[in-house]
């Protein structure tokens, strides 16, 4: 058995070897936090919403509601919602289609170990531009109270996503035992737990359909700010109209639109991630894509429904100010990575040659830290979070997740670039010794 590349023939064990080390401690943690991130969904809405009565609700009452629910099988019926799951699947069609027929550029890829380059569709801007455009008409045509669905609905769609994302890892699992699938380097343990979560296959796709760069931009960034929108939709029913709806909910719209807009626009980027270029589709990356992100980033939003927030002009200014910030450190380090990887500098930026002729850039943001794009986009973070207030620390959930989230992925990106660059590493990390915030970490 054998898979080909460019120029020669090798065999499929040199291209796929068995994976040796473990994360996420290995295939008790891939277990526990299978369970665990839908668990923390499910959690963060009845510890934060108005059915359960607060944000957080008595916590006095949690112990006995809790063992109440899991009981009770009305409790457990609730979490289904059919017209939610038929929406919902409808939602992932329309961005299947969309990725088909709206025109978009093919774009290359990083070099994978075969030699290849494997080719992008690069249409994600304009099917969150057919999105919005056709769910803004259908407000001003029906009305806000035509958009609450989403929070009316909210578990159902939290179910339907869990269950897209459960059919989708098992799909590409059992997919890529294929003769002449490309294994990640970390997803070839042999463990069926460890792999079906990390992701045994780097690049699953049916066809020219690549099922991890769709599912990265498309189905989960673009709906989280359909959630966000619903949102307003909901307190603007409530209050009178979109007159009436508080300037905290419009800032947490126009904040976390801005984000994601600016990643869909700048969809080639991803390409280079460590997600695409190393990462395997797992349960791990499609629970991420599907349910994590539009359900719990938007906590904010739907904390904002039920406990509005008046900011008044001075606060609205200063977070807008400490959301730029971020934004600005965050697009202009990118923007220095993007340039030097594809040839250009022209800030004129020094940078460090590695004995194998790899250069890295030790000046501009990235002479500040090792990640500055993760600074910026903690400060981001905690701006989302501020037209919250102060009277839960709940809806500031997102800043300390996402804290881990990126200090994880630092620490693995060290390794790799350990591994991968030697003593070299060494030197370098003595040019810029900050790992994500200067002259602080």
């Amino acid at each position: 058995m054998s898979t080909t590349t460019k120029d020669e023939s090798e065999p499929v064990a040199d291209l796929n070897p068995r994976s040796t080390t473990y994360e996420f401690l290995g295939p008790p943690g891939a277990f526990l936090i299978s369970f665990g991130v839908p668990f923390m969904t499910y959690l963060l809405y009845f510890g934060c919403s108005e059915e359960s009565g607060g944000c957080p609700p008595p916590l006095q009452s949690v112990p006995d509601r809790f063992v109440e629910a899991l009981s009770d099988k009305t409790f457990w019926a609730s979490l289904w919602d059919t017209e939610a799951s038929l929406i919902y699947l409808g939602w992932y069609a329309f961005c299947v289609v969309a990725w088909a027929v709206l025109p978009g550029d093919w774009v290359e890829g990083v070099t994978m170990r075969t030699g290849e380059k494997k080719k992008y569709k690069i249409n994600a801007f304009s099917t969150f531009l057919f999105a919005m455009g056709i769910s803004c008409g259908y407000i001003v045509r029906n009305g806000p109270e035509s958009f609450t669905f989403l929070y009316q609905k909210w578990i159902g769609f939290v179910t339907a996503s869990l269950v897209m994302s459960l059919v989708q890892a098992f799909y590409v699992y059992a997919s890529s035992y294929r003769t002449g699938a490309l294994l990640a380097l970390g997803g070839n343990s042999g463990n069926f737990i460890y792999d079906w979560y990390i992701g045994r296959e780097l690049n699953p796709s049916i066809g020219s359909f690549d099922i991890k760069s769709f599912n990265e931009l498309r189905p989960g960034l673009i709906l989280w700010v359909l959630v966000n929108m619903s949102m307003v939709c909901e307190q603007a029913a409530r209050r009178g109209g979109f007159a009436n709806v508080t300037d905290s909910i419009w800032v947490v719209l126009a904040f976390q639109t801005w984000y994601v807009a600016d990643a869909l626009y700048n969809e080639p980027a991803i390409l280079t991630t460590m997600d695409i270029t190393t990462d395997g589709f797992g349960f791990m990356l499609a629970v991420g894509d599907l349910t994590w992100v539009p359900f719990v980033y938007s906590l904010q939003a739907r904390y904002l429904v039920f406990k509005p927030v008046e900011l008044g002009p001075l606060r609205t200014a200063g977070i807008l100010a400490f959301n730029l910030l971020g934004y600005y450190i965050f697009r202009d380090a990118n923007g220095e990575k993007n340039d030097f990887r594809n040839g250009r500098n022209p800030k004129n930026l020094k940078y460090f040659t590695t004995s194998t002729g790899s250069k890295l850039l030790t000046s501009g943001w990235w002479g500040r830290s090792r990640h500055p794009n993760y600074f910026g986009d903690l400060l981001m973070a905690f701006a989302w979070s501020l037209p919250t207030g102060f009277d839960t620390p709940i809806t500031y959930f997102y800043v300390v997740y996402f804290a881990v989230l990126l200090i994880h992925r630092q620490r693995r990106d060290d390794e790799n670039c350990e591994k991968k660059y030697g003593k070299d590493w060494e030197t370098y990390k003595k040019l810029v010794p900050y790992r994500i915030i200067p002259y602080v970490y």
